[in-house]
């Protein structure tokens, strides 16, 4: 039984209180109308209307269930309404890392709002934001590439606990992390270990780091997974470890940071999406724009630039 075209003839009818005016404002049969009703009746078990007179009168139970069946209809009404709003509003999924800034997340929301569509930003790791693009949950997405064939690329530095004074980031090579040697009589100091957010464990990252770090002589066990990204500040901030990450996500939480010097280590990112109806993805310019300045693409915006280069001895090396 199609309990909501029953309803709807039960209404009609104690509103028409006749099964003639109630088919045409139904638009269908009366025969039609008049075995819904019966159908109903027998569903609910009693009459719904007396048909012994003249004019269709309502019953007692037809009364007494007319208020719930009206409530049904209207709920199912804007059931409808609400589909079709959601079918012509669609969210569209962005894929993105989990160390974007916020305030350019945000004008990317308002600038798709401005042009008709509602994006909503879902923080994925990498292999999740490609997967999203191949099972149709994200519309588009930002994923790691080479940074030579990249659309934008992101420097990466260290980031090392607070100092007291505010130094302008020399470029590091990881050469510098190399322990110094010690003088006579000096205690021994334990180099701080490097951790590598989750946001830099992909394949294509991970070779070219292993390479550096073979070509500058650290012993392989100093790199390593950062874990939970909260737990990484933490001993960042404490003074126990290294953080690999961006200039803009290490002044978020106040550490200091130094570049490395060595630009094959720069993140790559491309913007893409499924391929549209010409086979190829079609990815809105004024969004590859922002993405490029939530991540921190150099050359985008201000929030992705290194800054200028000085010439304070700014040594991670001495710290670990």
């Amino acid at each position: 039984m199609d309990l909501l075209a029953h309803l709807e003839a039960y209404v009609a009818t104690a509103d028409e209180a006749s099964f003639s005016r109630a088919a045409d404002r139904l638009g269908i049969a009366q025969p039609l109308l008049s075995r819904r009703i019966k159908t109903l009746e027998g569903h609910f078990g009693g009459l719904l209307f007396d048909r012994s007179r003249r004019q269709v009168t309502t019953t007692e139970l037809g009364v007494l269930l007319l208020p719930y069946a009206r409530d049904v209809l209207d709920r199912a009404q804007r059931l409808r309404q609400a589909a079709r709003s959601a079918r012509h509003a669609r969210v569209r999924a962005v894929g993105v890392p989990a160390d974007c800034a916020p305030a350019a997340l945000a004008r990317a929301l308002r600038a798709g709002t401005e042009r008709g569509i509602t994006l909503g930003m879902r923080e994925l790791p990498p292999a999740e934001r490609e997967s999203g693009l191949s099972d149709g949950s994200l519309a588009y997405a930002l994923l790691r590439v080479a940074p030579e064939r990249a659309a934008f690329r992101v420097p990466l530095g260290l980031a090392s606990a607070p100092a007291d004074t505010r130094e302008a980031p020399r470029a590091l090579h990881l050469e510098e992390l190399r322990p110094r040697r010690r003088r006579t009589g000096e205690p021994p100091v334990s180099p701080l270990p490097l951790l590598v957010l989750a946001e830099d464990q992909v394949a294509c990252f991970e070779d070219r780091l292993a390479r550096a770090v073979a070509r500058a002589g650290l012993p392989e066990g100093r790199i390593g997974p950062a874990g939970p990204a909260a737990d990484a500040l933490t001993e960042t901030l404490a003074g126990r470890a290294l953080l690999l990450c961006t200039e803009s996500y290490a002044r978020r939480y106040d550490t200091r940071w130094a570049p490395l010097g060595d630009t094959a280590l720069h993140r790559g990112y491309d913007v893409s999406a499924p391929p549209g109806p010409r086979g190829t993805p079609e990815v809105p310019q004024w969004l590859t724009r922002l993405l490029g300045t939530a991540v921190g693409a150099a050359g985008h915006g201000d929030a992705g630039g290194p800054r200028a280069v000085g010439d304070a001895p700014a040594r991670l090396a001495a710290r670990g």
